[in-house]
């Protein structure tokens, strides 16, 4: 029997918008077998939460924001919180496959840009790339200024991966949801797990 291979993921949620595509890459990971995920939630996250929840289809499941984000926290394996910075995900030598941001806002990137992160989120992503391990940062911003363009060289160049949510219309999507999870099978890609999600092209065509 082959044996079965074990992937440690960290997920970071920072205050920019698109918690409906948090959702559904914490729902993705929640259904793959042996992948360990390790959830951090920031503050300006679940203000965003509370802004956002209506879209998400799940307001009247739970009208609290606090329920929201209990909610997404079910979707993971361990939950860390933002403030422990004795968290495993906070050292280097506590191994994992790769940590990816989503969404990241422009606070958080200027702030792992430059390393001076004060919280598990950031400090997470900071070792993530003195480890030489993926990060991938799903940045939500538009337009950008010059600044966030800069911030991203910077990490670009440290070794990460900037992958702002782009809709693959090549995939012939019918609802968000395809998009969404089209989009969640791309970010897996870049941990190199397979989910069956990401339409490949020119697949069946």
């Amino acid at each position: 029997m082959a044996q079965q291979i074990y992937r440690r993921v960290v997920i970071g949620v920072s205050g920019a918008s698109g918690i409906r595509l948090t959702r559904q890459f914490l729902l993705t990971l929640r259904d793959l077998p042996h992948v360990e995920t390790h959830l951090v939630i920031s503050k300006g996250a679940r203000l965003v939460v509370r802004e956002e929840h209506e879209e998400m289809g799940i307001q009247e499941e739970a009208p609290g924001t606090e329920d929201l984000v209990r909610q997404l926290e079910m979707c993971a394996d361990h939950v860390h919180s933002i403030d422990d910075l004795g968290a495993g995900p906070a050292s280097g030598s506590w191994k994992h496959d790769g940590m990816i941001v989503c969404p990241c806002s422009m606070s958080s990137l200027a702030t792992i840009a430059h390393g001076c992160g004060t919280n598990l989120l950031h400090r997470a992503a900071d070792v993530t790339l003195k480890e030489c391990r993926p990060l991938v940062l799903v940045v939500r911003e538009t337009p950008l200024n010059l600044i966030h363009v800069e911030n991203m060289r910077l990490l670009m160049q440290a070794g990460a991966t900037i992958m702002p949510f782009m809709p693959a219309f090549y995939a012939r999507p019918k609802t968000i949801e395809d998009m969404l999870r089209h989009f969640c099978g791309r970010l897996l890609d870049q941990l190199g797990i397979e989910s069956g999600l990401a339409h490949r092209w020119r697949d069946n065509m």
